[in-house]
């Protein structure tokens, strides 16, 4: 559905959760933007409340996704099947944000990429978004002979490590070397084991507290380090970022894209 050449109309999808009350927040205080819906999951307590504007919580993607240009996906890796046919079917864009993506679920995004756009990244964070820039260009500029590490914290309630996030500064450090990073990875050391092989990527997580994410990548090299990193203060950078992302993401052609896309990285 084409965006209004006044008005794009987004959709939110995991309204009863934390991040997408800062979605909804984030569409309501942009003026290009107007809020035309909000799903959560069937038997969620907020299903049936209401949001203003004569709009209700609903448990149906379908018919949102007929009335809205673009949609804001922060729920489940379970849900993101019924998300992309109500997308491909009501001509709606799709950004997700969903973490803990596993690689049959990439494979649904790539299929319903051939019918609409969608953008999906594992942090909408534009600060993120740039520093996996840096990330990819350090791991091509320094070599294999530096070590990296990524160590990540989040709160207590995050149920997934390493976190998306990680994983994606992992993918452009193994980018930058032009090497797997599914082979390289090292996710946990315990106990006495080989020495550190060269050229392994490094993961470390952390759970604790109200930690909204802090990510650090240690390029680690003899006799120097470097490091890059970020740390997220609140959640309204995430959902900031998204509300760019579908802004932008409006009247795109159909495919796939990234928030590097968003910042023409």
């Amino acid at each position: 559905m084409a965006a209004d050449s006044k008005t794009i109309r987004v959709g939110v999808l995991g309204a009863g959760g934390r991040m997408g009350q800062a979605v909804i927040a984030a569409v309501l205080a942009d003026p290009r933007l107007k809020l035309s819906g909000a799903i959560e999951r069937a038997g969620h307590a907020s299903v049936g409340s209401k949001l203003g504007g004569g709009l209700t919580i609903c448990s149906n993607p379908a018919p949102l996704a007929h009335g809205s240009d673009v949609l804001i996906d922060f729920t489940s890796p379970d849900a993101l099947e019924a998300t992309l046919d109500a997308v491909c079917e009501g001509n709606a864009a799709l950004v997700v944000g969903t973490t803990g993506l596993g690689a049959a679920h990439h494979k649904m995004l790539d299929r319903a990429a051939r019918t609409t756009a969608i953008l999906q990244s594992a942090n909408t964070s534009l600060g993120v978004t740039l520093l996996m820039s840096l990330v990819r260009q350090a791991a091509a500029s320094l070599g294999p002979e530096w070590d990296i590490e990524i160590a990540e914290l989040h709160h207590r309630d995050k149920v997934d490590a390493p976190s998306g996030t990680a994983l994606a500064l992992g993918d452009a450090a193994a980018k930058g070397r032009g090497v797997d990073a599914a082979r390289v990875a090292v996710r946990g050391r315990d106990g006495v084991g080989k020495a550190r092989r060269a050229g392994d990527i490094g993961y470390a997580s952390m759970r604790g507290g109200t930690a909204a994410g802090d990510h650090l990548v240690l390029f680690a090299g003899d006799g120097e380090r470097l490091e890059l990193g970020h740390r997220a203060e609140s959640r309204e950078i995430f959902a900031r970022g998204a509300v760019r992302a579908a802004a932008w993401l409006a009247g795109k052609p159909v495919g796939r894209y990234t928030m590097s896309d968003v910042l023409g990285l």
